[in-house]
């Protein structure tokens, strides 16, 4: 009888760790350099999605700087971040390698890049007009001399890409490019997600960031492609930080309070 016992025991234990859906993913599965690299997009304006440099350290501080601690402490590893202009910017590196984990705008054209979890906030985007402008409604936008800006390789570029039909669109690939020259008057207004025009409107005075939404979607946790144990905890990372409140908790410390957490 124990001996039958014994063998029905081993046999489970082989059983278990022969099927991969069992297999529970480990630090080597999502961090297999040791440390958990996450790529975030710095900018010149915060928001749920975008990072800025913190003035005394020069280093990314906000709110997918806070969920990657989060994410590196759940492994007990180091955290290592890794810098980018744009969330494309990111997708594009995917394949190299140089990062294991990210979050990013939903978008089709980065599927093919990287595989998507869910979202932890909604992400909408806007304008934000010069001061003096007279533009007072998104379609007041699209006009004949009107110079619109938007940032290079970011779902916000593509939408605004496809509804200006006389306005002069310039993509930029540095956003602070961006926001210096409509801090100068130089562009009429500027597309980009409403977090970051709203906190970029608090530094430039005189602008204002439109009420429309031109864009909603969802900012998401992301993992290169074909990664399938990291993407299947990357996502049960997120559903629990977001039950635990971590994800409020980041928002609300980087002055994001009126965000609403996604479902």
């Amino acid at each position: 009888m124990l001996r039958r016992g014994l063998i029905a025991a081993l046999g489970l234990v082989f059983i278990m760790t022969s099927i991969p859906s069992l297999k529970a993913e480990g630090p080597v599965d999502i961090a297999p350099t040791g440390a958990l690299r996450v790529a975030v997009a710095v900018g010149p304006a915060a928001s749920a999605f975008w990072t800025t440099r913190d003035p005394s350290t020069g280093k990314p501080r906000g709110v997918t700087v806070e969920l990657a601690r989060a994410a590196a402490d759940k492994l007990h590893v180091p955290l290592q971040l890794v810098e980018y202009q744009s969330s494309d910017e990111i997708a594009a590196a995917s394949s190299k390698d140089v990062w294991d984990l990210s979050f990013m705008p939903a978008d089709v054209k980065r599927e093919q890049f990287v595989d998507q979890g869910p979202a932890y906030v909604a992400y909408m985007s806007g304008y934000l007009v010069r001061a003096g402008s007279d533009i007072r409604i998104v379609a007041d936008v699209d006009r004949a001399g009107m110079r619109v800006g938007c940032i290079e390789g970011t779902s916000t570029s593509r939408t605004v890409e496809k509804s200006l039909k006389q306005a002069k669109l310039t993509k930029f690939v540095k956003p602070e490019e961006a926001a210096e020259l409509i801090g100068k008057g130089q562009l009429d207004a500027l597309a980009m997600g409403m977090g970051a025009l709203e906190d970029l409107s608090r530094k430039l005075p005189g602008t204002k960031v439109l009420d429309e939404v031109i864009q909603s979607t969802g900012v998401v946790v992301v993992v290169p492609k074909g990664k399938a144990a990291a993407k299947a905890w990357a996502a049960r990372f997120l559903d629990e930080a977001k039950a635990d409140g971590t994800v409020r908790r980041a928002l609300d410390g980087n002055g994001f309070a009126s965000d609403k957490i996604a479902p």
